[in-house]
């Protein structure tokens, strides 16, 4: 399936569950084939919102409906109901999302702390998911996740001296640079161009939204035991990286864990044509081929 650089429209709209209000951003073709394919479920990386997925959720939505939501505690949306939530919890909320918007199956599409919350809800339910795309997984160690977890996702309160702001520009704009973020030397560098200053204004404003809640996703995610969990998904899966993702060394070992999975590599950026690109990977993948 080819995509065009001209994107599909994208609406914002908000649905309720029980926590309150769901952000989402959506997408859909102006006719759709028949039978109409599956709608596609986007889960985005942290620390932003489905902000992250615009580029794809509109050459995406030229051929089937999209649905990209903020996770809850990101962006837009409410943030969870517990005070230190795990990833089943998150692909619960998911599924409830799912529930209130009487969809019944979804291909599923995850990106870093998404490819988590997607692992858990072809988990929890298989009938509900077609396919699924892992795009960038964490694969850690355990001396790494409890590094990850000490040091990654502060805990930040907003303060009298507006602290927050300096410390959320310094914490987006050093993931461009590092990786690790906060091992900030010469050998966690990643080589990388310096995010434009619109990305880093777009995603610092989107951190800032969140700042009491943006942590616990990343803390989920950093916990969450993939080398246990990843066997039992059943769903089959494409489990890819773009070749400047830092998590692109855990396709292998997750695609190795899995009992249906292919892996791939993607040389793209964040051009319009990059992201079509990418877009046409995606739906190729879920189209069958």
């Amino acid at each position: 399936m080819q995509h065009s650089a001209e994107p599909a429209q994208i609406d914002r709209a908000f649905v309720r569950i029980a926590e309150g209000q769901v952000h989402y951003r959506t997408a859909s073709p102006a006719k759709t084939a028949q039978p109409a394919p599956l709608p596609l479920w986007m889960i985005h990386a942290s620390p932003a919102s489905s902000s992250s997925l615009v580029g794809l959720v509109g050459q995406l939505g030229l051929s089937r409906r999209v649905i990209a939501p903020d996770t809850l505690g990101n962006g837009d949306s409410a943030p969870p109901a517990e005070h230190a939530p795990q990833m089943p919890y998150y692909a619960a909320t998911a599924l409830r999302t799912m529930d209130a918007l009487g969809i019944d199956k979804v291909d599923l599409y995850g990106s870093h702390t998404g490819a988590h919350v997607a692992i858990e809800m072809a988990i929890a339910a298989p009938q509900r998911v077609g396919r699924m795309i892992l795009d960038g997984v964490g694969m850690f160690s355990p001396e790494e996740t409890q590094d990850m977890l000490a040091n990654y996702a502060p805990a930040i309160e907003p303060d009298f001296f507006g602290n927050q702001f300096n410390w959320a520009w310094h914490f987006v704009r050093d993931q461009g640079w590092f990786f690790p973020y906060f091992k900030r030397d010469q050998a966690h560098l990643r080589g990388l161009d310096a995010p434009s200053p619109e990305v880093l204004h777009t995603i610092t404003v989107e951190v800032l939204k969140s700042i009491r809640t943006y942590h616990l996703a990343y803390r989920a995610a950093f916990a969450h035991d993939d080398y246990a969990r990843l066997p039992l998904v059943q769903t089959h899966t494409l489990v890819m990286a773009d070749e400047s993702d830092p998590l692109k060394k855990g396709v292998e070992d997750a695609a190795r864990l899995l009992p249906s999975a292919v892996k791939r590599y993607l040389d793209v950026d964040w051009t319009p044509a990059g992201q079509a690109y990418k877009a046409g990977v995606i739906a190729r993948f879920f189209d069958g081929a």
